[in-house]
């Protein structure tokens, strides 16, 4: 039978040698984990069920990100729950504030997630790790409980849309680009409880950084999740990306042959193809307050911002903030505007630090805050008034995402970011080049 990279890597973790979309499934887990705004859920659930030992307690990862440091007494009794939960049983990977990241980032990063690998996390952008080749999606907090307990979890096989992207990538056009006019082409249902399978030359020629970029939003469109087949970029990233400490050596040969076997196979079914020309694409925004309502940059016309969130899950990685700072470098912030940057793990701020990234976002205006969530989801660090309007690396633009029911989200690349935060309205990179950045 003929299979997609997704049905191989859930017929291989229930023990079959294929599985057909539609079937249910009971398939043991690689790892998992939870937040400081889900994990509690899933501690009372585990707690309640009488079980008094996880399954595996190095397959759980406890990283208190959203509201930390904490913000007010809800929000450090939230992370206090997680801290002593990961002493009582033990658990390896619990993650404190100063050695924290934005989970999504930090996971890949530690290399505790990889190529053909099952994971669960009781957060909706955990379908970011496709980008790897494994098979990753969102749960309920109770679902992320019956994981701990059991190992294993219960899903149906979801059919899979296959998006092939072809041709040459523009000047400031990537990942998140491609996703943006992706979500904007099929909308926010398009691929409901769809594997959102990502392929083509223009694919294989970005970066790991982008791909979980693209990865991190299928969720944004109703996916179950989103995956790229592993190749040489891949393997670079695993490569460079070993658990610290595991004192493990990789056997380059072995992922290779593993990333062979993780491959759909040529006359595997799809519920549909949709092929894109990328070089014909500018840089995307999507405007309040749906993901999907996409604009090109160009057609955006003069929209004013008040805030400029740099970060998130989706954009917060060293390549981001690299080209962000290419762009600020030079030039100011217009004093209108509030420029937020949030590094998404603690690596990524020290590496941005040696860089002189950092230097060149607080000489420009800017704020460089502590790995956190925060404004994302309109918890802190950036929380937006009546009338407001933020343009935001994040995935999300929801009417009251990032605080009044009144205020305006705008979605963007870094590029396009930066380019607004100078001149105070929604903005062409190349318009900012133009008058004299300096690179």
């Amino acid at each position: 039978m003929k299979q997609t990279i997704t049905q191989k890597i859930l017929a291989k973790h229930c023990g079959k040698k294929a599985v057909v979309s539609g079937e249910f499934i009971w398939a043991g887990l690689d790892f998992t984990l939870g937040n400081d705004i889900t994990a509690p859920i899933a501690i009372d659930e585990f707690e309640k069920s009488g079980f008094t030992k996880v399954f595996n307690k190095e397959k759980i990862a406890l990283i208190p990100d959203h509201f930390t440091p904490a913000k007010d007494i809800k929000s450090a009794q939230q992370a206090k729950r997680l801290r002593e939960f990961a002493a009582k049983h033990k658990i390896r990977h619990y993650y404190e504030v100063g050695r924290m990241g934005i989970e999504h980032a930090l996971l890949p990063q530690l290399g505790l997630v990889g190529p053909g690998d099952l994971i669960i996390g009781s957060d909706s952008h955990t379908c970011t790790y496709g980008a790897l080749g494994a098979f990753s999606t969102g749960v309920g907090s109770t679902d992320l409980a019956a994981g701990w307990i059991t190992g294993h979890v219960w899903l149906r096989v979801p059919e899979t849309i296959k998006f092939v992207y072809k041709g040459k990538l523009p000047k400031w056009v990537g990942g998140k680009d491609f996703i943006l006019y992706t979500i904007g082409d099929i909308g926010v249902e398009g691929a409901r409880y769809n594997a959102m399978e990502f392929a083509g030359e223009a694919i294989r020629k970005l970066p790991m950084d982008d791909r979980f970029a693209m990865c991190n939003m299928a969720i944004e469109a109703g996916g179950k999740s989103g995956i790229v087949e592993p190749d040489e970029v891949t393997l670079e990233y695993v490569i460079s990306h070993q658990m610290p400490g595991s004192g493990k050596k990789i056997n380059v040969e072995y992922l290779k042959e593993k990333f062979s076997d993780l491959r759909s196979d040529k006359d595997a079914v799809y519920t549909q193809i949709k092929e894109y020309d990328v070089s014909k694409w500018e840089p995307a925004v999507a405007l309040p307050h749906l993901p999907s309502n996409v604009k090109p940059v160009s057609k955006v016309g003069k929209v004013r911002v008040d805030q400029v969130v740099i970060g998130s899950c989706t954009n917060g990685r060293i390549s981001d903030l690299r080209i962000s700072a290419k762009i600020l470098k030079g030039n100011k912030v217009d004093p209108r505007v509030r420029l937020i940057v949030i590094p998404a793990t603690q690596e990524i701020y020290l590496q941005a630090m040696k860089e002189g990234l950092l230097e060149v976002f607080v000489k420009a205006g800017g704020v460089v805050s502590t790995p956190t969530c925060g404004p994302c989801l309109g918890g802190h660090m950036g929380i937006l008034a009546d009338g407001e309007a933020c343009l935001a690396t994040t995935n999300r633009n929801f009417m009251g995402r990032m605080g009044d029911k009144n205020s305006f989200v705008f979605l963007s690349s870094p590029a396009v970011a930066a380019a607004s935060a100078i001149t105070g309205y929604i903005t062409h990179p190349e318009e900012v080049i133009k008058k004299g950045a300096r690179f």
